[in-house]
């Protein structure tokens, strides 16, 4: 893998066993991805319908599913070789990751819960940075030191962005994170998403429905060539 890649996918082929593209007597539901490569500081685009892999594809490349075949090397590590204990520690250390499903800890606060993935990764995430982000991002100060779970829906994923964003990642894996954002929160998020992605020459791979976003990136990848075996880079 040259070292200016983050992301560097070859042969990679994961099935649901359970789960069929049409009915019960079709074939399993397969994700086939002949060849994928994103270089240090490229952002991409994911566009594809619901179903289409779009999310199994975020889960391979962050080391939650493992493929059946196939070479899947992220931030220079192949993640099929990794124990599940170092697969956590990895995505502390190299991965900003932003998901639908927040999996914020509810009885933490937003401090807490944005400095947890530094102490997985065995370093302080520190109070300028953290307000910073919730500054940036327009958490009230008064909602920093409550528990999560009594923020509204668009405060609690402001702090999941602030948590991708706090170590400064190789890799950011955002799926859908703008859905509960309204235009003027969106585009903030979005401009701070980018300009902290640059500072750090970041990689961003950005999964969303928000048609209007797809302007903010020039490398774009549409889930339905993967079936027909086309190389998106």
């Amino acid at each position: 893998m040259s070292q200016s890649l983050v992301v560097d996918i070859e042969q990679l082929s994961f099935a649901w066993p359970n789960r069929h593209n049409k009915s019960p007597n079709s074939a399993p539901w397969q994700l086939n991805i002949p060849h994928l490569e994103l270089k240090k500081g490229q952002h991409l685009f994911i566009l594809g319908s619901s179903g289409s892999g779009k999310s199994t594809l975020l889960n391979l490349l962050s080391g939650m599913l493992s493929p059946q075949s196939g070479t899947l090397v992220v931030c220079g590590q192949n993640l099929n070789t990794l124990s599940n204990a170092k697969k956590d520690r990895f995505r502390a250390q190299h991965l900003g990751l932003i998901f639908q499903q927040l999996n914020l800890i509810p009885y933490l606060s937003p401090v807490e819960n944005v400095r947890l993935p530094a102490r997985f990764a065995g370093v302080e995430a520190s109070a300028e940075r953290v307000g910073y982000l919730f500054n940036a991002l327009e958490l009230p100060p008064a909602a920093w030191h409550k528990p999560s779970q009594q923020l509204s829906v668009g405060q609690q994923q402001r702090v999941a962005i602030a948590r991708a964003l706090v170590l400064k990642p190789e890799l950011i894996i955002a799926d859908e994170p703008t859905s509960a954002l309204d235009a003027d929160n969106r585009d903030r998020f979005m401009e701070l998403l980018l300009s902290e992605a640059a500072v750090a020459d970041t990689t961003l791979i950005f999964v969303s429905h928000d048609q209007s976003l797809r302007k903010h990136f020039q490398a774009q990848l549409n889930m339905h060539e993967l079936s027909l075996g086309v190389q998106p880079c």
